[in-house]
């Protein structure tokens, strides 16, 4: 499936017209695989988890932040596929459009996939989170380490993911942030700066 085909959802929720956010070119290869969060002003505050799997990012809404301590289990509910330039999206997007608030992105950077089988070999990371369990290293500014990522079945019924920290808890100093207070690792601003350089935030 092309990435185009993988957007349409992504796209049939926005106005281009109205939002700066991205509408997606050709994909970029030859790289490492991308990641980023992003903190969300929406209608609750989030953050957007993103990996690069192939040519788009697969997201979930991390309502709480992710964690460098183990003991957190976060929940992560899957939303649509993004487009890679998404990584760069910083700004407001319209009141009344799809996601309306403000976005910050509060860190970013390459990942190295760590799934395997039972026998130890190494399996395709799109087919480890099709079978609901991926686990991941982090190269980001304040996010390093290893990550998993794990399906499960909520109680209504919908598919939804757990982000957990593995292993011994991250040594950069670095957990979830006060969103409010945390800057942007692409600009060094606040949401509140954004907002008040970029325009007015829906509510």
């Amino acid at each position: 499936m092309g990435s185009d085909d993988r957007l349409r959802t992504y796209r049939g929720k926005r106005d281009f017209g109205r939002t700066r956010e991205p509408r997606g070119a050709a994909a970029r290869g030859g790289e490492q695989p991308r990641f980023v969060v992003q903190i969300h002003d929406a209608r609750r505050m989030h953050f957007d988890f993103r990996l690069q799997v192939d040519d788009v990012l697969k997201s979930w809404s991390v309502p709480k932040g992710p964690s460098g301590d183990p003991r957190d289990k976060r929940l992560a509910v899957p939303t649509e596929d993004h487009p890679l330039e998404y990584e760069d999206f910083e700004g407001v997007i319209p009141r009344g459009e799809y996601g309306g608030g403000t976005v910050i992105v509060w860190d970013r950077g390459t990942y190295e996939p760590l799934s395997h089988d039972r026998a130890g070999r190494p399996v395709d990371f799109a087919r480890s989170l099709a079978d609901g369990h991926a686990t991941f290293r982090l190269h980001g500014t304040k996010l390093r380490g290893e990550y998993a990522l794990t399906r499960f079945r909520g109680r209504d019924g919908e598919d939804a993911w757990l982000l957990v920290r593995k292993g011994p808890g991250t040594s950069s100093g670095h957990g979830t942030p006060d969103p409010r207070r945390a800057r942007s690792v692409r600009t060094g601003r606040t949401l509140a700066q954004v907002a008040a350089d970029d325009g007015s935030p829906a509510r």
